[in-house]
């Protein structure tokens, strides 16, 4: 059930006049970063539209684009409106006209209506403010499509991002395992080794203090053992794969872990005092590096 941070919808729209297409990307993010670009002339949509985002969505960064066109043939409308004030007033001026002209004998010829239109005022070209509310409602009604969408396309690239982390768990479980092998065989080859190297003292200084030297071996026992590191790791793999199988967001809790991931690996380095481990946890070290990366794309 991972999902991703990355994805991307478009999609488009038509109501009340106007049309409109929608872009929406998603790339990672450490939280949840909206950026629109919507027009400003329409009432509360940039609002509206943030909560419907932060309502879809956890983390990442989000670019959202809308561009809304007016419809030719609503244009047209707006175009033609009449001014029925100047349209009575005009219409009543003619007919004292024609009266006054019938009066004195006078015949006129009668104007048809694109003359009427023609006069001045007779059509009003500039429109009031539109009411931009059924416009952004139509907008919005769209909106959860376009936002299904996306939700498809990032739970397909984190299906396919849990398969590439499952590998990887795979492999640090190998590691691990590896390490417990190789940190049983160092432990006897080490003990005879300091065996040899506590009997070329003790021949050279003649005595000690049993006390003392007590003391500094269990010392160096504590700062060469690794199996506490290699214990972590195993419970770290154990918990990522928990993290896997999880409904909702987990990058963050992903984050976290990859961190102590890093610690043991790089502990266990410090430790080895034999070049076959250290090879492991540079092994290590480089697979937990390489699954951080994916971990970043983790929601």
């Amino acid at each position: 059930m991972t999902t991703s941070m990355t994805g991307f919808a478009g999609g488009r729209g038509a109501g009340v006049g106007y049309s409109w297409s929608w872009d929406v990307r998603s790339v990672n993010g450490k939280g949840l970063d909206l950026r629109l670009r919507v027009p400003d002339w329409i009432d509360g949509l940039e609002q509206a539209l943030r909560a419907e985002l932060q309502k879809a969505m956890s983390r990442g960064s989000i670019s959202l684009t809308l561009k809304v066109s007016r419809d030719v043939s609503a244009e047209a409308t707006d175009a033609l409106r009449l001014n029925e004030p100047a349209l009575a007033a005009t219409l009543a001026a003619l007919a004292r006209i024609e009266a006054t002209a019938t009066a004195a004998g006078v015949t006129l010829a009668r104007p048809s209506a694109a003359d009427v239109l023609s006069m001045r005022g007779v059509l009003d070209a500039s429109a009031a403010d539109p009411d931009t509310a059924p416009l952004r409602d139509a907008i919005l009604a769209g909106l959860p499509a376009v936002l299904a969408d996306l939700s498809v396309m990032r739970q397909a690239e984190g299906a396919a991002l849990a398969d590439v982390i499952a590998a990887q768990l795979d492999r640090v479980a190998d590691l691990t395992r590896r390490a417990t092998a190789e940190a049983a065989a160092r432990r006897d080859s080490q003990a005879e080794a300091l065996k040899d190297a506590l009997a070329k003292v003790l021949e050279a200084i003649g005595g000690v203090d049993e006390a003392r030297l007590a003391q500094e071996l269990a010392l160096i026992a504590v700062k060469t053992d690794v199996q506490e590191e290699l214990d972590r790791l195993a419970a770290h793999v154990d918990a990522a794969r928990a993290l896997l199988a999880e409904r909702g967001p987990v990058g963050r809790k992903f984050d976290f872990l990859m961190q102590e991931f890093m610690r043991e690996a790089n502990t266990l380095c410090s430790k080895a005092q034999a070049l076959a481990l250290t090879r492991i946890g540079l092994d290590l070290k480089t697979t937990i590096d390489q699954m951080r990366e994916q971990v970043q794309n983790v929601e």
